[in-house]
């Protein structure tokens, strides 16, 4: 993974130019510390801050297409590349290196912009043809790699992998839409990532065991794809320790090459945080030790978080209060994980999502309304996991894949019969998976129930968090969070000191507008209201506040 920035639809040559896009380029450095490039024609400069996991020593970026001279800047990885090179879409391209991105340079010879219906893998890019200036930027179908774009005083257009390095050369930032496609020409990135499951229309697949676990297996398998130590995050949940799970049973050999080759780096490691006491640092030893891993239990201090949560804005940029409470252990354990000389992880985000696992699920009503609202949270992954899981990684230098929202993963789970998915009536969420991987994993961790990020790391940190707020603001400020804070005002004390801190690093209206909404309570949504007015009085988003179906919510011990 790495970054990539792009001034596009230059009409000057400008010396100052090349100097904006550097400085621009630098502020996202931490996401590509192995190499840097820069490529500049009359109407466009694109650099790029590479972190290497394929082809470390060929792979350097922007690519150029030697005969057209079309320049490609990407970050991400290709999983699909292989079977791409060979294919009829990828004819006549003289190829220069084994980097998974160059396929993509082969596939806009002969395709265009519809190259991106073929690729399957997490990806935003750039490319410019210098002959006509035509330009065409894409990101993955679920946001999975972010990426921004706005507009400067003089109406140019600029592209770039994070927030922070447009806000102080850009009049608007927005966020570039998953699943679209943008060419020059047009007035707004346009949609390519187009499924049934999104239509309304009831998913009817029957649920098998077995195709779920193939289907996730094999996807595991490709997020192997590289060449440097990587890592596994085992939260001690059931989602992060399936992946583990199925990653060392091929974690021998190398799927580079088809599994020909013993893997470079055979001891695997895997890495979990917490506080003192915290129920997720036990689960994850047990995971570990069952499935064989060099395994790391990191701890972190309510303090240690609260001093870095200025930073964790700064990298994530977000004000959104679950992301936040999510993403500062994942910050403090991704520097403890990069100080191993780990460059690439595998995590489990994306189930709770594909397969109703949020403990508000259970409240809903049919399978229709409960495939609905697991089409809303898929589509929103990208302003809240996604996010998180990248730029809490990246702010060191770290590549987090999430095999769960593989492409051809996504479509299998979402095209289920939802009742197969459903929980309530004494079943557990998630059951799916949990039958699927039966003796992957200790059964009792296969049947642990759901625990929020935030919750699972020891449930003292949430209320440090919320004590620390209640220091920090006054009533007379909530009293007036509209008046000072107009766009998505905060509910509470602890988003407000949040919004502070991110109005610190980002203070313009348009910087404020990429975050959406003002709490995003992953229990209380309007769609979780009307399924359980109880929940009205309830607008903190962690997973112990569902009570009566999480074992340990508030008020019953």
């Amino acid at each position: 993974m790495c970054s990539i920035t792009a001034l596009l639809n230059r009409t000057l040559e400008v010396d100052s130019d090349r100097q904006k896009v550097l400085e621009a380029s630098l502020c996202q450095r931490h996401r590509g510390p192995d190499w840097s490039g820069i490529v500049e024609h009359p109407g466009a400069i694109i650099a790029h801050e590479r972190l290497a996991i394929v082809d470390v020593l060929s792979g350097a970026q922007p690519m150029v297409d030697p005969k057209r001279k079309t320049v490609l800047a990407v970050n991400g990885e290709i999983y699909n590349h292989n079977e791409l090179r060979s294919s009829e879409s990828a004819k006549g391209y003289g190829f220069q290196s084994a980097s998974d991105c160059e396929v993509i340079l082969a596939l806009h010879q002969n395709c265009g912009a519809k190259l991106v219906e073929q690729l399957s893998g997490m990806y935003a890019f750039v490319l410019f043809e210098p002959d006509n200036d035509h330009w065409i930027i894409a990101r993955d179908p679920m946001g999975i790699i972010p990426l921004y774009h706005g507009t400067d005083s003089e109406g140019r257009l600029w592209v770039a992998s994070e927030m922070k390095a447009l806000t102080p050369v850009c009049d608007d930032v927005r966020l570039f839409p998953p699943g679209h496609v943008w060419e020059k020409g047009q007035d707004a990135p346009v949609k390519f990532y187009m499924r049934e499951w999104m239509s309304g229309d009831l998913p009817d697949a029957p649920y098998r065991p077995e195709e779920l676990r193939d289907g996730l297996t094999e996807a595991v398998k490709k997020h192997l794809m590289g060449d440097v130590p990587y890592g596994l995050l085992i939260s001690g949940g059931l989602d992060s320790s399936v992946i583990a799970a199925i990653a060392m049973k091929h974690a021998a050999r190398r799927v580079d090459d088809g599994g020909n080759t013993e893997a470079w780096w055979p001891r695997v490691h895997s890495f979990s945080i917490g506080l003192d006491g915290s129920p997720d640092l036990a689960a994850a030893e047990e995971v570990a030790e069952a499935i064989g891993t060099v395994h790391h239990g990191l701890h972190f201090t309510i303090q240690e978080g609260i001093d870095a949560l200025s930073e964790v804005i700064r990298h994530i940029e977000t004000y959104d209060v679950t992301t936040i409470r999510a993403s500062t252990p994942m910050y403090l354990m991704a520097r403890k994980i990069k100080a191993m000389g780990i460059k690439m992880v595998l995590s489990g985000e994306g189930a709770d999502e594909l397969f109703g696992g949020y403990l508000y699920f259970h409240m809903a009503p049919n399978a229709k309304e409960f495939h609905e609202e697991t089409v809303r949270k898929v589509l929103g992954l990208h302003q809240y996991d996604c996010a998180r899981a990248n730029k809490s990684m990246m702010a060191w230098g770290i590549e987090a894949r999430v095999p769960f929202l593989d492409r051809e993963f996504i479509d299998y789970a979402m095209g289920l019969d939802p009742a197969t998915k459903m929980g309530g009536n004494g079943r557990i969420e998630k059951a799916a998976i949990r039958q699927a991987f039966e003796g992957y994993i200790p059964e009792h961790i296969l049947n642990r129930q759901k625990e929020q990020f935030s919750d699972g790391v020891g449930y003292g940190w949430i209320d440090g968090l919320r004590d620390h707020a209640e220091a920090q603001v006054s009533d007379a400020e909530m009293e007036r969070a509209t008046v000072r804070f107009p766009i998505h005002p905060p509910a509470t004390k602890e988003g407000y000191f949040y919004r502070k801190l991110f109005e610190g690093h980002y203070p313009s209206a348009a910087a404020a507008s990429t975050v959406p909404g003002g709490k995003s309570v992953a229990c209380s949504t309007e769609k979780a209201l009307e399924w359980d007015a109880s929940l009205k009085d309830n607008i903190d988003p962690s997973g112990r506040a569902v009570g009566g179906i999480h074992n340990d919510a508030y008020g019953d011990g």
